[in-house]
């Protein structure tokens, strides 16, 4: 293992350190385990907090996206484990300005189980609590089975929706109605070169011969839909519109929001190569794209590797897309 760390068990608590004293103006942590990220300016009076919660080993998701206009706290677990129970609730209720609180995160069991405790529990306080769960990733589960899909980079527009409409001030319904249309409209799926390591273990996640690809891998080693030969960028970002189009209402004259995205080692210059094929396969079904992101906004630590996430716009969505957002990875 090649990493630069002190000790592997510190590696997220120096990490988290690091983050938040490289930004002060926009993170500050809390926690008896130092595990919540919220705001630095927060809670906020009068809007609705949006709180997320993960692993370590995405960023900028989860606890990246923290900030004016995106979230407004994050439950910060190990690399690619949930945060805890205890967590989850204190970064809800810190983030709490007295108009309910969404609990917007990944469709992963153990966030999920950790999550809804803690909601029970805030909810017993006379909280007002929703929760949504983003399930993007085509390659997880069949569309009849969408609410077993993993979560993924679908995420990051999910939050951008959602941020925007509480920043507008937005109610608790008005914010979850807005995230949940915006999760129910996109789609991903990504390709592995390379596996990763977790600093824990110091092992690879799994195992690729050198002229290898797995299609459809999740962010934590999850299997794909195929392994085989590594094909052109061409062929790949083909394959992956072939899979993500068919689920999405693109007809001639549709807008649509298209993030391709770095898994973590792979540079720009290749994603770019993939957006080249994207937009033009999109381009000939007139269909165009809106906005569009290329760089890493969901990773899996230094796997190389890519995701296409495409999300159909009407009105509604490319407005609270398009609205003011602030983060040091992300500023609209």
């Amino acid at each position: 293992m090649k990493k630069i760390l002190n000790a592997p068990s510190d590696y997220v608590d120096e990490m988290l350190e690091g983050l938040c004293a490289a930004h002060p103006d926009t993170y500050r942590l809390l926690g008896e385990d130092r595990r919540v990220i919220v705001r630095a300016d927060g809670p906020v009076a009068g809007k609705v907090a949006i709180v997320t919660g993960g692993g370590s080993g995405h960023l900028p998701v989860f606890l990246g996206y923290v900030g004016e206009g995106l979230l407004d706290g994050c439950a910060v677990g190990n690399v690619f484990a949930g945060p805890r129970v205890a967590d989850c609730q204190l970064a809800m209720a810190q983030c709490d300005g007295g108009a309910g609180v969404l609990a917007l995160y990944g469709n992963y069991g153990g966030d999920r189980m950790n999550f809804d405790m803690a909601q029970e529990f805030l909810e017993l306080e006379g909280r007002a609590i929703t929760s949504l769960r983003v399930a993007d990733d085509v390659a997880s589960a069949p569309a009849e089975q969408r609410d077993k899909r993993r979560g993924v980079a679908g995420l990051v527009l999910v939050y951008k929706v959602a941020g925007a409409r509480a920043a507008l001030g937005g109610s608790l319904a008005e914010v979850t109605a807005a995230a949940r249309k915006a999760a129910d409209a996109v789609r991903s799926i990504g390709v592995a070169l390379t596996p990763c390591i977790v600093p824990e273990s110091g092992k690879a996640t799994f195992e690729l011969a050198p002229d290898e690809v797995e299609f459809g891998m999740g962010i934590h080693g999850e299997p794909g839909i195929w392994r085989g030969p590594l094909k052109t960028a061409d062929a790949l970002a083909d394959e992956m519109l072939d899979r993500l189009l068919p689920e999405l209402s693109t007809g001639q004259g549709a807008r649509v929001a298209v993030l391709v995205n770095s898994l973590g080692a792979t540079p720009l210059e290749e994603l770019y190569i993939l957006y080249r094929r994207v937009a033009a396969r999109l381009g000939a079904l007139g269909v165009t794209p809106v906005m569009p992101l290329v760089g890493r906004y969901a990773t899996s630590m230094e796997m190389a590797g890519a995701s296409l996430s495409l999300m159909p716009l009407d009105d509604e969505l490319e407005a609270l897309l398009k609205a003011p957002a602030d983060c040091p990875f992300w500023k609209v």
